[in-house]
């Protein structure tokens, strides 16, 4: 029986719900303690992984779980709300959930290893893309969202039926070590020339505490100095991540040329040039980024999103859209970056100081502004406040999954991508800035159309968050509504599914949104 939604997008400012409420529907739903993370749609067959589940559930789903719904009947209808033992389990009415691995399987996936040895075994599966080498066979790429990070390589083999089998032989983790590892490896697209492009989350705000010993969150670093063997650069982290060759050697390639910050994800226009790309955190920005050469991220030019609202101070956060203004950062190359990157080698713990700096000073972000510095590293290095500096809105919280359908947008049928923002709070609900629009503690999907050379120029709500309780302990967001939207996918004909990661649903969910 299909739920009625039609209170779906009620908001704390109690207006009325916009028109697109009744368009939502639950599809899927993970094990409690889970999030959905890594939807990925391969022929009619959807991968997706269940996250960081309570560790105490009794059964198979217990540990983190990266499976595939072959067939998908994005028809099936609506979901209910699990209950009993539906909650300790994966729910879905596009079909049966394949368990293909877990953490630990073979003594290798999510082992995270490092110069020392081995450092943990993680149970955040995230990103997942498929790579085919055959008819019914290729490997299957999932990111370990950790501090290091990690990435998984599976050969599957399809049935005709669409049952899957893995070979274990054939499955690795990634090494990289060449890039003197990864940082919190989160959402990812397939590159139109099917490479996989992993994110690296940096979520470390401030350089100036990364060699610290006393800030808060450093033991984040020393797990990942523990993989490199030594005191880690921290220009080194905080990239989109290509893995190249990825049938064979699979070689990891950091593009510093698209800027160093949280990255969530990257998408590539179907010009193979253009690329978008989400920053997660707090006060955080919207790139972009175009490749000189199609086919070839190494090069090209970065920009970042200046925001217009198109309604007045406080206007409902579901139904305000913004103009979006591209202010150009710089032009980069791997090269060159990694010149400047260098010269941060060597710097440890012991170079510490509390009243300076051994890495860039905003002094010297103030100076790179207003075009005094020797070069452009400051654009590539600090992206995030280089954007600030140039008049780009560092506003937006908690940027999550951008995606397109790439064939779709390529001939034009659907000339949309979408952003997922997980909550709308704080920069963005303030009465400070270019963004002042009331808090939507569950989240907002944005749509934003795509102008024939692949250039966006406005962001319109889509779908919103249902009414929030905070003194609801088990689903503080009404449980008819996406509550903090996670990573995207756009299917074919412009329904657009959403993951959640929240905890202000006791059972996250899969939403199909129709257009």
């Amino acid at each position: 029986m299909k739920t009625s939604i039609a209170s779906a997008l009620l908001l704390t400012s109690a207006l009325t719900a916009p028109a697109f409420a009744e368009s939502l529907t639950r599809v899927a739903t993970v094990p409690l303690g889970g999030e959905i993370t890594g939807m990925f749609l391969e022929g009619e067959d959807l991968f997706f992984n269940v996250q960081h589940p309570a560790d105490d559930l009794g059964n198979t789903f217990a540990k983190a779980t990266v499976g595939v719904i072959a067939n998908a009947d994005f028809d099936g209808g609506a979901l209910a709300v699990p209950e009993g033992d539906d909650m300790k389990v994966v729910t879905s009415t596009l079909g049966e959930f394949q368990v293909l691995v877990q953490e630990g399987d073979f003594g290798k996936i999510g082992h995270i290893v490092g110069a020392g040895g081995e450092i943990k075994v993680s149970n955040d599966p995230d990103f997942n893309a498929y790579v085919a080498t055959g008819d019914g066979e290729g490997y299957l790429f999932s990111n370990w969202e950790d501090r290091p990070g990690g990435m998984s390589r599976v050969k599957l083999m399809r049935a005709e039926d669409g049952a899957y089998s893995v070979d274990e032989a054939d499955s690795m983790m990634i090494d990289f070590s060449a890039v003197q590892g990864t940082w919190v490896n989160c959402f990812g697209t397939l590159s139109p020339w099917s490479t996989p492009l992993t994110s690296e989350e940096l979520y470390f705000d401030t350089t100036a505490d990364w060699n610290n010993a006393e800030y808060k969150y450093i033991d984040g670093v020393e797990a990942l100095a523990s993989y490199v063997g030594n005191w880690p650069n921290p220009y080194r982290y905080g990239y989109i991540v290509e893995i190249t060759d990825p049938t064979g050697s699979a070689n990891p390639v950091k593009h510093f040329t698209m800027g160093r910050y949280s990255h969530e994800n990257s998408v590539v226009m179907p010009d193979d040039k253009t690329v978008y790309l989400s920053d997660d955190g707090t006060d955080v920005v919207v790139f972009k980024f175009i490749a000189d050469t199609a086919g070839d991220l190494s090069a090209g030019t970065l920009f970042a999103a200046k925001m217009t609202q198109t309604a007045e101070p406080g206007a409902d956060a579901a139904t305000t859209a913004f103009d979006i203004e591209w202010i150009e950062l710089a032009h980069g190359t791997n090269t060159d970056i990694e010149g400047w990157i260098a010269e941060y080698d060597g710097i440890t713990k012991d170079d510490y100081t509390a009243d300076a700096t051994s890495y860039i000073s905003d002094e010297d972000v103030a100076a790179w502004a207003a075009g005094e510095a020797a070069d452009d590293r400051v654009a590539f290095l600090e992206s995030r406040k280089a954007a600030a500096a140039k008049g780009a809105t560092a506003e937006f919280r908690k940027m999550e999954g951008v995606n397109i359908n790439y064939e779709a947008a390529k001939d034009g049928s659907v000339p949309f991508m979408y952003m997922a923002m997980s909550e709308v709070a704080k920069g963005m609900s303030d009465a400070e800035g270019d963004i002042q629009v009331s808090e939507v503690k569950c989240g907002i999907v944005y749509e934003m159309p795509l102008e024939a050379d692949f250039n966006s120029t406005k962001m319109i709500p889509v779908v919103a968050g249902g009414a929030y309780d905070k003194n609801a302990e088990a689903n503080a967001c009404d449980v008819n509504a996406i509550s903090n939207p996670d990573n995207l996918l756009v299917l074919a004909n412009g329904d657009v599914l959403i993951g959640e990661d929240t905890g202000k649903h006791e059972n996250n969910a899969m939403w199909l949104w129709k257009k």
